[in-house]
């Protein structure tokens, strides 16, 4: 057995899960949270019990340190030397990586150059490998890219209707994110159907407060919802997701915000925080939908709109469907919004689904269609980690090692 470590590092949080490879067995996870304010909190999983501190974390590399002595103080490896491989999410890999790649000063470098097209996510991933790189210095790491599995999407898919010296000049294109999650969910549902991800049009909605839809055809992304970056696509927990761009120019003009508050607005307070005025997360939204509250009855409605809009459009593009999978926090867990989905679909893709068995299922691997149903429903919990330690232990080749 080998141990692999798959890391995701964001602007101020640091998550990790160990696993024994090839077996894929988790020995533990946890997450430093706060990294770089006044007072952090770190947790970690010991026999499947969760163990949190509150303390000063002051970077990332004091939050690597405090993983790596957790992991012997715990017993959860005897010898740091057992870590044999890193693998590390990266949000933007831009059209230089179609796939995971084993780490050195190249990859390195791309991925500093595209942080100006995820500014919040990839220098915190790369002062994460940094950490790492310090702290492990024998070991070797791998970056997992979640714009990798998009990029099998044809130029007539990922092209804006822009100047084309735009895109030659200045890389303005759709990339998509998630697509780790899209990926892993497409696959794992094809093993629960007992047939070849090669043979079947599957169309993925990785829905949690940041969301996106991929359709998914022969194991390959053949479209997907979000664009440049993730601000695009279906609306989102405070993102606003596809709106018309001259919205932006007439409120920046109408009210001299400048470009700086113009993106507040739309990554931080717009989307299901903005409509419904009541909170980003769904779980409270739905609440007050329940009570009564016409805002967040509406931003649902907006919500399952928008979703059926774009799930439509892929069923066109590829000429059908054999599954629609959910996934994510809001797609694993909200039956509610799921059923509305599955309602509005139903007599366009024929689908037709079990609502008993769906309100009764929350994180679980389930098929929640009837046996009539043209195109299977499915809930198919995401796991990027397990495709981060995969990717490792693969492009290492540890797999090969005696």
């Amino acid at each position: 057995m080998k141990k692999v470590i798959s890391v995701n590092a964001g602007s101020s949080s640091l998550k990790f899960q160990l696993f024994n490879m090839p077996s894929e067995e988790v020995l533990t996870s946890g997450i430093a949270e706060r990294v770089g304010m006044e007072m952090g909190v770190f947790s970690i999983k010991v026999n499947n019990e969760k163990i949190t501190k509150e303390l000063p974390i002051k970077n990332h590399k004091v939050a690597v340190e405090l993983l790596l002595d957790a992991l012997v103080q715990y017993e959860i490896v005897d010898d740091l030397n057992e870590i044999v491989g890193a693998g590390h999410r990266i949000v933007q890999g831009g059209s230089y990586f179609a796939s995971s790649v084993k780490v050195d000063e190249e990859a390195v470098k791309i991925v500093d150059e595209l942080a100006e097209l995820a500014p919040l996510h990839n220098h915190a991933h790369l002062t994460g490998y940094y950490a790492f790189k310090e702290a492990l210095p024998n070991i070797e790491h791998v970056f997992v890219f979640d714009t990798a599995f998009h990029q099998t999407m044809k130029p007539e898919v990922f092209t804006y209707a822009v100047p084309y010296q735009w895109q030659k000049d200045y890389r303005v294109r759709r990339y998509g994110a998630h697509g780790t999650s899209h990926q892993y969910v497409a696959n794992r549902c094809a093993e629960l159907m007992n047939k070849d991800v090669a043979d079947l049009k599957i169309i993925t909605c990785h829905l949690g407060n940041g969301a996106s839809i991929s359709a998914v055809e022969g194991g390959k992304c053949v479209n997907t919802s979000m664009g440049f970056t993730p601000l695009a696509g279906i609306m989102m927990g405070t993102r606003c997701g596809d709106i018309d761009p001259a919205i932006v120019l007439y409120m920046m003009n109408k009210t001299g915000m400048s470009t700086a508050e113009m993106d507040t607005e739309l990554n931080k307070r717009s989307g299901m925080l903005g409509i419904s005025g009541v909170s980003s997360d769904a779980r409270d939204v739905d609440k007050a939908a329940k009570e009564g509250n016409e805002r967040a009855i509406l931003t649902q409605k907006i919500y399952v709109n928008r979703i059926i809009n774009v799930v439509g459009g892929y069923f066109m593009q590829m000429g059908g469907c054999d599954a629609i999978v959910f996934t994510a926090g809001l797609g694993e867990n909200d039956a509610n919004i799921r059923q509305m989905v599955c309602e509005g679909l139903a007599k366009g893709m024929n689908l037709k689904v079990d609502r008993e068995k769906n309100f009764a299922t929350r994180s679980k691997e389930v098929k929640f269609s009837l046996s009539d149903s043209k195109v299977e429903a499915w809930i198919v919990p995401t796991n990027e980690e397990l495709v981060i330690a995969r990717d490792t232990y693969h492009i290492l080749g540890l797999d090969n090692d005696h």
